[in-house]
């Protein structure tokens, strides 16, 4: 498939390298609202907006602030283009609501860069939660504590506040996180969280915690953070009725599930962590979300992150951010 990337921002460096990266995918230009040329492909063409766009393209990439999501894509759906979108689907509701309307109304997919869905062990332990075969799950602690400098905050205007970013960690750093969560779980019923603002001068929390219920009972707590200094590793734990596990930066690091030998896949390792920086220099999963896409595309298909599944997390993290106290 062809892409134009719109969006020239930091993110935008990984999507240019997993392109390049995949044999039939190509990447024809960008558009970019301040006319700035792509850092890591500065010689391909940079328009306006989608509508100048004068090269022939089936499909855009959203490397936009997230609250900007929705705006590209119906843009994109209106000229009959698929979209994928970096993460979040978008920070509001109606935004949701207006960008999957428009992709269905015009017959195009609508995926999200949930790349961390692309995981060995991440896909083994959802279909082992869907089939039931990990017992009945009580609990579930997600820690994302991770850090991020003031520099990294005034490296954007938008970043760290409201209206473009959404909020701090929860919306940003914590969002892939958290979308593992929603994703395994689905939504709690009640949610009680706290959040404050401790280490860097923003807009948005840079620390918070969640404690929530869901419809069968399981009790989660999520804390996420960019002021936890140096950055840890993100991990999930998980104990049922059968016993437990934990997933670590991806990979299933602990396993004592009654009757079930260790899925996991000891070989994967996905080198980013996000733990201490934005930066992505493994870029294996962005490129396993877009051959993921472009099978969808062909398939008529849901992607892996389409959607309505990547809406909820959203709802979680909205959730979360309404009902602090």
């Amino acid at each position: 498939m062809r892409y134009v990337l719109v969006g020239t921002g930091n993110i935008s460096n990984t999507y240019v390298a997993a392109l390049d990266e995949r044999s039939g995918s190509e990447l024809v230009g960008c558009v970019s609202r301040r006319g700035r040329a792509l850092p890591a492909a500065p010689d391909l063409p940079c328009w306006p907006d989608l509508a100048s766009v004068d090269r022939p393209f089936d499909a855009v990439i959203l490397a936009t602030p997230n609250g900007l999501h929705h705006q590209g894509a119906i843009e994109a759906a209106e000229l009959g283009k698929h979209v994928l979108t970096e993460k979040p689907l978008d920070i509001a509701v109606v935004a949701m609501d207006k960008m999957t309307e428009a992709c269905r109304a015009a017959g195009v997919t609508l995926g999200v860069c949930f790349q961390r869905r692309t995981s060995p062990d991440n896909r083994v332990v959802k279909a082992l939660l869907d089939d039931g075969q990990l017992g009945r799950v009580f609990a579930a602690d997600l820690s994302a504590k991770f850090y991020r400098d003031q520099g990294y905050y005034d490296s954007g205007d938008y970043r760290g506040g409201m209206a473009l970013d959404g909020g701090g960690p929860f919306m940003q750093q914590a969002c892939h996180n958290l979308d593992l969560y929603a994703w395994f779980f689905g939504l709690p019923e009640q949610v009680v969280s706290m959040l404050g603002t401790f280490a860097h001068q923003i807009e948005a929390e840079d620390h918070g915690a969640a404690l929530m219920r869901h419809g069968n009972g399981m009790i989660g707590t999520v804390v996420a953070s960019t002021a936890t200094r140096p950055g840890f590793s993100a991990r999930l734990e998980v104990h049922t009725d059968r016993g437990s596990f934990t997933l670590t930066d991806d990979s299933i690091s602990f396993w004592d599930i009654e009757g079930l030998a260790n899925p996991g896949r000891q070989d994967f390792q996905y080198a980013h962590d996000g733990a201490t920086s934005a930066s992505v220099t493994d870029t294996s999963a962005h490129q396993a979300i877009i051959e993921d896409f472009e099978a969808a595309v062909r398939e008529g298909r849901e992607p892996l992150a389409g959607a309505a599944s990547a809406r909820l997390t959203t709802e979680l993290i909205l959730q979360i951010y309404r009902e602090r106290v």
